[in-house]
This record gives structure tokens, sequence and C-alpha cells, in this order.
């Protein structure tokens, strides 16, 4: 049976993508995919000068947009994207806010073109630029290119190592591994949320946790929406904003491309025959168009919660529809938004070693399943360059322009790919 069928399941799944879980069960485990994206999805408005309610919101709309586009397809959470933090800070010390959209607007812009290309074109060359040597050492990158601040989030208190931090964090990985393995049925599902959990208790026992924001924020607050001819009105087009944020895109396009090769992996589907890359990059524009016009900075699809996807085996649309709605209406609920604000560094810190593991692990289980043979020089070559490029995060910064080492790592693998004879002199029989 094609294995995107709608009435093919994964065996492996414990709830397939079209699978609805019961009410209660739903509720939970779409708080868990909220919580695991979190972090990030505040952390990056907060780093930029923007409201963190209308990031949250607009990832919410956002990811409900993306699975509409993708015809209800694809279990993809989208939100807050790292790749703009630096051209956003100098914008808006610079210019404002009214810039800064501009430059959100034209990225999703930048997007709907590519898919609309892609759908000329088909998804053919897929197959032949993306081999499984070149999509495994990827989807490894993609897992442990953030390991680095997964470490930095578990041991350091404002710049200064903090052993009490690094027990927070191991406390936090330990009761998420057992919870996993030794827990049955719905709690084994739910065993990041218990982790973050039991992570976060410890943290107020050991008085990490600051409750004061709690405290003063209001149970109703109506996000700072920036909508252009309602909350503000854009004089002039800043082209330098566009032209600063436009080719970023194809940096978290190439992200994209490497989610939804791990998203086919996990599922035993191909999302790029169906709905299509054309989709999927079409739900991932109009994401970061509709972010712009409320306020909100560039979406992307989030390796956090693939990584609760490839923990728990369940990929159902719903439950991420759930942790969208849950998102949306958390924007608004201004003691909810700061009580979630709270889970310390060192909780994410020790919940992101399983996340980013998972997702590393499954890029290993591509080779593996593929029966890649690294005895090969040529398959040596791309791998090696691959993974030291993207682990390293060897990026490209050409004044604002920041292509990221995923991205450059993902070219290099493409080409090396493509270019590289299927032997090397040295192996070819006299």
């Amino acid at each position: 049976m094609d294995t995107n069928d709608k009435n093919y399941r994964n065996p492996d799944a414990v709830l397939d993508i079209y699978d609805k879980p019961p009410l209660g069960s739903w509720f939970i485990l779409s708080l868990q995919h909220l919580f695991s994206m979190f972090g990030s999805t505040v952390l990056v408005p907060l780093l930029v000068g923007l409201d963190p309610s209308i990031a949250l919101f607009s990832s919410g709309v956002g990811t409900i947009l993306h699975i509409l586009i993708t015809k209800r397809r694809i279990p993809a959470y989208m939100s807050s994207s790292f790749s703009f933090i630096v051209p956003s800070i100098a914008l808006m010390k610079t210019v404002g806010f009214p810039a800064v959209a501009q430059g959100t607007i034209a990225v999703g812009a930048v997007y709907l073109i590519v898919a609309l290309l892609v759908g000329f074109v088909g998804y053919g060359w897929i197959d032949k630029a993306l081999p499984p040597i070149v999509v495994g050492p990827i989807v490894i990158v993609i897992g442990l290119a953030l390991a680095g601040s997964a470490a930095t989030d578990s041991t350091m208190n404002n710049g200064t190592y903090d052993l009490k931090f690094f027990g927070i964090a191991m406390f936090t990985l330990i009761t998420t591994v057992f919870f996993n393995m030794y827990l049955k049925g719905f709690l084994s599902n739910i065993a990041i949320l218990l982790g973050i959990i039991s992570g976060y208790l410890l943290s107020v026992i050991l008085g990490v946790v600051n409750f004061s924001k709690v405290a003063s924020s209001p149970w109703f607050a109506l996000p700072s929406f920036e909508i252009p001819f309602i909350n503000y009105t854009p004089h002039t087009i800043y082209w330098g904003a566009i032209l600063s944020f436009a080719p970023l895109a194809f940096v978290t396009m190439a992200e994209h491309l490497g989610h939804i090769m791990v998203l086919d992996e996990l599922t035993h589907r191909n999302f790029f025959k169906d709905p299509g890359l054309h989709r999927t990059l079409a739900g991932d524009g109009t994401a970061s168009i509709v972010a712009g016009l409320l306020g909100g900075p560039p979406i992307t699809s989030y390796g956090e919660n693939i990584g609760v996807m490839a923990v728990n085996k369940i990929y159902s649309v719903y439950v991420i529809i759930g942790a969208a709605v849950f998102a949306a209406v958390f924007g608004f609920v201004g003691k909810l938004s700061a009580l979630i604000q709270t889970v310390p560094g060192p909780v994410i810190g020790g919940i992101s070693f399983v996340l980013f593991g998972v997702i590393a692990s499954n890029g290993l289980k591509i080779l593996i399943d593929n029966k890649v043979d690294f005895s090969q020089k040529r398959n040596l070559m791309i791998g090696s360059v691959i993974l030291v490029i993207g682990i390293g995060n060897a990026m490209l910064q050409i004044g604002s322009f920041q292509f990221s080492g995923i991205g450059v790592a993902t070219i290099f693998g493409i080409a090396l790919n493509l270019i590289l004879p299927k032997e090397a002199r040295s192996e070819e029989k006299e």
C-alpha cells in the first residue's frame, strides 16, 4: 500500500497522523508540545524587543494555517525563528518595528515564490539531491547543532557556572528517561511533560523559580498587536530591511527540508510527494506573512516538537492542532503565559538533551536502514563534511547576512553528492 494513502497506518506509531486521541489525553499531549516549544518561542521576541504574547499567538495561528495548507497531513509545529535575530535587533534599534514587519513579510513572500517554482518543476529532483548519505548526516546535524545551547542552559546562570543548574538539568533528564522507559501506556507517552514538571518542582524547591511576574500579570491581557493601518501606518518601504531578511529565507528553507526529512522517516511517509514540497513551503511562507502582519517574528518549523514525536511516536495532527490552539489562547491569558515563562533554563536544557539527541539518533537510523557503506571514500567525504560544518556551526556571514552552519552543511552535502564520482580513483579496479 502507498504509505501516503490515507488508509495506510504506520505500524510503529502509537497514534498515527489521522488518529484523534480521547479528549483527556488529547489535552495533556498537546500541553506537552506547548511546553516543549515555549522557551524558544518566547526567547526570540524577548531578545529582539517584541511582545512574547504576539509570538505565542502567531505561532498558534501559523501552525494551524500550515496544517490546513498541507491538507492536514504533516504534524509540524511552526514558531519563532532564530535565523533573523541579528538583523531584527539592528532594525529595532535604528528604524523600529515597521521595518521588521516588512522584512518578515518579505521572508514569507520568498517562500511563496519558491513554492510556486517547486509546484511547476515537481519534486523528482529531491531524490537525486538528497539520498540517504546526505539526509542522514543532515538529520544528525539538526539534532546536535543546538547541543551547545542545551549544555549552556543546563550549566550557566547569567554567564557563571552554577552547580545547582547542572543538578536540575540532570534530574530533569534522568526522570524523563525513567518515565519513558519504565512507565506504561499513556503515562509513557507524556514522559517529556512529566520530566519538565519534575524538573520544575525541583527548581521551585531549590529557589530557582521567580514568581514575581506571575503575581503582577493580569489574568487577561490583550497582546500589543502591531497591525498595519490599525496600530500604525507604514509611511515608507524599508528596502534595507527587505533585502536583509529575504535572503535568510533560504537558510530556514534548508532547515525546513531537514525537518521534513525527519518527519518522513518518523511517519514512514513521503511528504515531498504528498502533499508536496510546494505546499509545505507555502505553509511556512503564509505563517511568516501572518506573523509580520500581527507584530511577531518570522516563523519556521520547530525541531523541539519533532523531538517530542520521535520520543513518544505520537504523530497525530490533532495533537499539534491542540498545541496551536493552546498557544493562541495563552497569548491572551497573562498569568498562564507568565507562569510558563518561569520554567528555568536548566529544565529546558535537561529536556533538550533528550529531544535533540533523539533527532540525531534518527539520522543514524537512516544511515543504518539504508546500509550506507562508509568504507567508500565518497560516502566518507560527504558525511564527514556535513557533520563537522553543521555541528561546528561554520556559518557564512557577510554584513547582516548570516547563513547558518546547518544551511552551509546542507549545500555542501548536496553539491558533493552531485559532483563526486561513485568511486575514488584509488578504489577503481584496474
